[in-house]
């Protein structure tokens, strides 16, 4: 086993997933609340690596071919964004509640959430030009080693969204005052309405 391609694949990965956005602020809530964490955790994970293997079988270039496909998923993207921080905004303003055992309001079921989440990574263009296309290309630098890289990226995004998920609930204690939610809900709102508004200018 090559173990540098598998680590730079690694590094790769987890730089380029770091950074906030508004996926991590959905993962950091669920956990927060938590509610369907492991799910969440495990949806955001397999994503990655889906989109990962495709930027490595070569299909960046494909996606590259299709102008089409940015301002559909750009102006999608932007949309829901909006609606979700609008959600994020209300709850900040109006919420009273603390994050006891029952939340701030009530639980959402698995599906509501797992579609939420599935939104959050798929209608997010940045997801694409990270995953398929970043990765996809770097992963070119070292033939024949690409499935180790691959590997290495994927493992990145697993460790990232778990670590995530399960280290919000640490943070729980906090989030017991109805303060600290409703600025958490209102940084969320904030962050989701800034991803949407670059989507849109196309930054």
């Amino acid at each position: 086993m090559d173990v540098s391609a598998f680590l730079t694949g690694l590094a790769m990965g987890l730089s380029l997933i770091v950074a906030i956005g508004a996926q991590n602020a959905f993962v950091l809530r669920q956990g927060l609340r938590n509610e369907h964490v492991f799910a969440v955790a495990l949806t955001c994970a397999l994503s990655d690596a889906v989109l990962i293997l495709i930027g490595v079988a070569g299909f960046g270039s494909l996606v590259a071919r299709l102008p089409w496909i940015d301002p559909v998923m750009r102006w999608g993207g932007a949309a829901f964004l909006v609606a979700y921080a609008a959600r994020s905004a209300w709850s900040a303003l109006r919420s009273t509640g603390a994050l006891t055992g029952e939340g701030t309001d009530a639980k959402a079921g698995l599906g509501p959430v797992l579609l939420a989440c599935l939104a959050f990574t798929w209608l997010n263009p940045h997801v694409y030009l990270d995953t398929v296309v970043l990765l996809g290309g770097l992963s070119t630098q070292i033939p024949g080693r690409e499935a180790l890289f691959a590997a290495g990226a994927m493992t990145g995004s697993f460790l990232f969204f778990f670590a995530l998920a399960y280290g919000a609930t640490r943070l729980r204690p906090l989030f017991a005052r109805p303060a600290a939610w409703r600025i958490l809900e209102g940084i969320i709102a904030l962050t989701m309405l800034t991803i949407a508004v670059r989507l849109v200018a196309g930054g």
